[in-house]
């Protein structure tokens, strides 16, 4: 269980702040006027490259096309369901164009990670 918790705790972890940040009816203007579209794009880079983490099996030689589809798609699925529930809080309301936001943080967020994995295994090679 330890094990688990590690790979999928910090995930779960950035899914519930997501979760109770979507909850706060009225939010009007994000701390220090950051933009909602950039609060969502650092929100779902954070995800994707925890879920990254876990399904890499938190190592860099298993970051790969499949862990990284897998880590956007989690993002991805995720990010659908904080604009659904956030139907249901007052004041709030889905969007398409955030859910856009979520999906490029992701995707970004996996592209430099896995830039980087590929560096660092082929120079672990190397050696």
């Amino acid at each position: 269980m330890n094990g688990r918790l590690w790979r999928w705790g910090p995930a779960l972890l950035q899914m519930a702040l997501i979760f109770g940040t979507s909850s706060i009816p009225n939010l009007q203007h994000l701390p220090g006027d950051v933009s909602d579209k950039t609060a969502h794009f650092a929100a779902y880079a954070v995800l994707a490259a925890l879920l990254l983490w876990g399904t890499s099996n938190v190592r860099w030689a298993g970051v790969g096309w499949r862990s990284g589809l897998l880590a956007i798609a989690g993002a991805a699925a995720y990010g659908v369901f904080d604009e659904l529930h956030q139907a249901f809080v007052p004041g709030r309301s889905t969007s398409f164009d955030d859910w856009v936001a979520d999906v490029s943080g992701a995707s970004a967020a996996v592209l430099v990670l896995a830039a980087i994995a590929r560096v660092l295994t082929r120079s672990a090679r190397a050696v």
